[in-house]
Formats: C-alpha cells, structure tokens, sequence
C-alpha cells in the first residue's frame, strides 16, 4: 500500500488507541509514525504498544515509525493549606524552598535552579500562564513578586520562566530511565522536551549513540534564540506550540512557527507542527473551520509532519481525526497553488556551499521536471539520500529503497517518502534492474515511464550520493 500525499501523519497513542484492532484502522486512515508520550503511562504500557505496532508492521508489510517523547523537566509549585486559593491582581506573593503547604500570601516552589536564575524584572508564569507574576527580589531560595494577572491557583500547577535560561538539563531521572526503556524498545525516533541550548542535544546524542534518531521539540523561547545552531545538530524538529504559545505572546507563535519550518527546509531537517490542530475533535466527530484551515496552513508550508495529540490518544474519535487529518493533506496537495508554493519556498543550496550530493539532487529535481518522471529511486544505507532527495520537495514521490529495517522505518517521517526494505545490490545495473522493478510492483510507474534514480557509490558507503541514472521502466 502506498500514501497518497507527500506529507505525513503522526499520532500519539493513549487510552483510546492502544488496541491492535483501533491501531490498525488509524493507519490504514493514515498515521506514518506513532508517538509514545512518556509523560503518561508505564513501561507495561509503552511495551504493549510497540509490541502490537510491530505486529502491525508485519501484517501489512509496511515499514512502522515509532516516536518516542520524553517528558523532560516538569516545574510545579507546591501544595495549599485548604484546596485552591486565589490571587488578586497588584497582591504581594512570595515563593519560596520552604515544603510547608501554601496560602494566599506565599507558596512552595521546590526549584532551587529557578531561584539561582531569576532577577529583579523577570516574570513567573502559573497554570499555562494563566496567571502572570512579576519578580520585585530574589535570592537564592526565595522570590518576591508582584501579582499582574490574578486567578484560581491549585496545587502542582506548572511553572514557565520565559525570557530566561534555567541551569537545568533536559534530560531528568525519569527521562533517562524512559530513554533506556525506549532504546532496548527499539523505537526508531526520541523526541527531547525543554531543549533550550545546542548543547542539551549533544548529551542526549551521547547517550543515545545513534540507536534512534533525535527530534528535538522547540517550545522555550531561549532555543528559538538559537535556532539555527539547534537545527543543525538535531535529526528532526517539532514545532511544539504549546509551552511556546505558554511563554511566549500568542500573536508571535503563528510567525515562529514559519521561522522554525524554513530554517529546518533550509537546513534539510524534517519539521513536524504539533499541539491542537484538531484540538475540538477530542470531543466532536468534526474539527473547527479554523483547525482545518491551521492544518492545511502547515501543508502549504511545505511541512513534513503533522501531528495529533490528544485527539487519538484520549479522544473520542480517534481514527476519525486521523481521516480528517489525511483528507485536509491531500487537498492541499492537489490544489495547484501548493505546487506553486512548495517551489517559490525552495532553498537551493548557494554557490560555494554545495557538495557532490546537493548538485545531484539538483540535477535530480531538474530532470524530473524536464522529463515529467514518474517516480525518484534513491538507494540508501542510512537514509541520507532518500533525506537529500526529500529536502529538495520534488515533483515526483521518492521511492526509497534501503536493507536496513531501522532506515526505513525512521524515513516514514519525512516528505513524499515511501520507503522499502530491500536486498543490497552491488553495481549499476543491478540497481538500475531493481528500480524499476520496484518501481511497477509499488505502483509508481508502469512499463515505457520513466524513473530517476540517485545513489552512493560504492553501495553501502553512507553519505556518499554521487550517482544520478535516468531509466524507462
């Protein structure tokens, strides 16, 4: 079976989808890649669930990503004497390391790393921001705040610091627990939560030594600061609007969110758009107007991904978000305008910067175009050339053919790729033989079309794409 549309699907699993029975139906609706939330669940869960994916992968004889996301730091104040408390606007507040539960007047805030980053000026955010606090003095286990935006405060809400980087690594405890869990697990991608400098991505990296491929969620201001250096050393990235629109203005998230998907074309990266784009399906067999349209924005910005949260995870019409999803792409991709777009946005590498394998994958886009080709064939170990044809955004699909099991499942993330496992072939002709015939048993072109297959050689060499071979079916 193949898709038809360019970008892909993710949805993430919960008490709503966990069987194998709803699993299937949401990937024969669409889903490319399933993402285990670490946020939620135990390690029984977790295993069932790739357990029964990779039962899945077997039965159709598709090649399955896995995503696993870990929950990262969570900052939560303390507990209240009697239950919910509210705070009036202009009010005095202090936080502070004393555990003694809290009143209108003070609370607990167990995060010495918070106070060691605070400043007279900074603002406290509680319950996603609900409720803004303004620092007036700091020291080293307290804060003195000013309330500017008052409410209902209840135990163990969340806390966001924005505007400053916190001396915490992404990487707590639990994650690293849950990321051994994940890799004996197999799971294909490992999605890092509060990354805020390039460097949380090097101890990740070091941890994980290229067992998974690592995706990381921008969602704190402080790595949309340093974009450009956080894109280059991640694998994949996911606009994570939710603690970004937490910390950050709403009106600048829409901005940031076109800023991070260039930078990630741009830089070859694929990019996945996340957080409420079928928000209303959790409940309603039917999205919003508005959640279509955000969507379908996503699409015409040339994303790889997009993603469903709690609407296949908790909601009540999971495989049915997952359709909708599906029919909103391939709209998208069918209007003649999004051609028009996915072209006007392309990067082509400049003058000085370009290496062997970008000038094939130039020569590559021009001659499908030229020879209306049917299909693009890249030969692949490790997954970077069938990631360098995708990166270019094609007229035609990529057939990406590897023998590696873990190659194909973590290309079923990226753009306009339909990956097969395949057996190696060792010269030109026989990867000329193999193309095409994968290309007419796959569907993607029948006898006397044309196909444009790019390679490395010698075969096997990882980032070695060198070859371009134009052949008739």
């Amino acid at each position: 079976m193949r898709r038809t549309r360019n970008a892909k699907i993710v949805a993430t699993l919960g008490p709503a989808s966990s069987d194998l029975d709803t699993m299937r139906r949401m990937f024969l609706a669409g889903v490319d890649v399933f993402r285990l939330n670490f946020s939620h669940g135990s390690a029984d869960d977790h295993r069932a669930r790739i357990d029964t994916l990779r039962v899945l992968e077997q039965e159709t004889a598709r090649p399955i990503g896995i995503l696993a996301d870990l929950q990262g730091p969570k900052l939560r104040i303390g507990t209240f004497v009697g239950g919910p408390v509210t705070l009036a606007e202009g009010g005095a507040f202090r936080l502070d390391l004393d555990p003694a539960p809290g009143d209108t007047r003070r609370a607990s805030l167990p995060h010495p790393e918070i106070f060691a980053a605070l400043a007279p000026g900074a603002e406290l955010l509680l319950n996603d921001g609900r409720l803004r606090l303004a620092v007036e003095r700091c020291g080293a286990d307290f804060a003195e705040t000013r309330v500017l935006v008052g409410g209902k405060l209840s135990d163990r809400k969340g806390v966001n610091v924005p505007g400053v980087v916190l001396p915490l690594t992404s990487l707590t405890p639990k994650d690293r627990r849950d990321l051994d869990l994940a890799l004996e697990l197999g799971v294909d991608w490992v999605a890092l939560s509060f990354v805020q400098r390039p460097e949380d991505l090097d101890e990740a990296r070091a941890l994980i030594k290229g067992r998974a491929l690592i995706m990381c969620k921008l969602e704190k201001p402080a790595a949309v600061d340093r974009l450009e250096e956080i894109v280059e050393r991640s694998d994949a990235v996911m606009v994570a609007r939710g603690d970004l629109g937490v910390e950050l203005p709403a009106e600048r998230v829409p901005s940031i969110q076109k800023r991070i998907v260039r930078s990630c074309r741009r830089l070859g990266r694929p990019v996945i758009v996340a957080t409420q784009m079928l928000e209303s399906m959790v409940e309603s067999p039917v999205p919003t107007r508005a959640e279509a349209s955000d969507v379908a924005t996503a699409i015409y910005d040339g994303v790889d991904a997009v993603m469903l949260s709690a609407e296949s995870a908790a909601g009540k019409h999971p495989v049915e978000a997952v359709a909708m999803m599906n029919r909103i792409i391939e709209q998208v991709e069918a209007d003649p305008a999004y051609r028009q777009m996915i072209d006007a946005s392309h990067t082509p590498a400049l003058p000085g910067e370009a290496d062997i394998a970008e000038a094939v994958v130039a020569a590559m886009r021009d001659a499908v175009a030229l020879l209306h080709a049917r299909a693009i064939v890249c030969y692949t170990s490790s997954g970077h050339t069938s990631l360098r044809a995708a990166r270019a955004r094609p007229e035609a699909p990529v057939l990406s053919l590897t023998p590696r099991p873990e190659t194909a499942r973590r290309l079923a993330l990226v753009w306009g790729i339909h990956s097969v496992q395949i057996k190696d072939v060792s010269n030109v002709v026989e990867m000329t033989a193999s193309a095409c015939e994968t290309a007419r048993r796959e569907s993607f072109a029948q006898a006397g079309q044309t196909i444009v297959a790019i390679a490395g050689v010698p075969f096997g060499t990882s980032g070695t794409t060198n070859l371009m071979r134009i052949a008739t079916v």
